[in-house]
């Protein structure tokens, strides 16, 4: 049995994608002692991290998210072939998960509006000062607009 649950690339997978995940991992797992799961996926592996510390605290192998995190790191410490959940936004979005599963956190499905953005001063990123900021916006994971650079 083979499940696709692609995402794009460079990005955590959404909530409800994890959710999926988790529950057709759990349900394969448990119809079967002798069932296994082999999670594969090209370029930033960080992100399967997310799937298998969301997956340690769905299935209570972990009692928490940091739990969870910390025992992923320490597989990758003894293992050199796992790269660690290191990105600030995969690690929260493992404490996301962590919150759906106690209860803390509800799914907003209402659509959201973005009616401006501003920015409080520029970065001096050159030399000369200043930078060239653009602004790219996604729905539902398709970009939508791009500014002029």
């Amino acid at each position: 049995q083979v499940l696709d649950f692609g995402w794009p690339d460079m990005h955590t997978p959404a909530l409800e994608k994890i959710c999926s995940i988790c529950k057709a991992m759990d349900t394969w797992l448990n119809a079967a002692a002798h069932n296994v799961v082999v999670l594969h996926n090209k370029g930033n592996r960080g992100r399967l991290g997310v799937v298998v510390a969301a997956y340690m605290h769905y299935s209570n192998i972990s009692a928490s998210a940091d739990q969870a995190l910390d025992r992923f790191a320490m597989r990758r410490f003894y293992e050199d072939k796992v790269v660690p959940v290191g990105q600030p936004s995969q690690k929260r979005y493992i404490h996301y998960f962590s919150g759906l599963l106690s209860g803390s956190i509800k799914m907003n499905n209402k659509p959201l509006f973005l009616h401006h953005v501003i920015m409080h001063g520029i970065p001096n990123f050159e030399s000369k000062g200043g930078c060239r900021p653009f602004l790219k916006i996604y729905q539902a994971m398709q970009p939508v607009y791009t500014s002029g650079i």
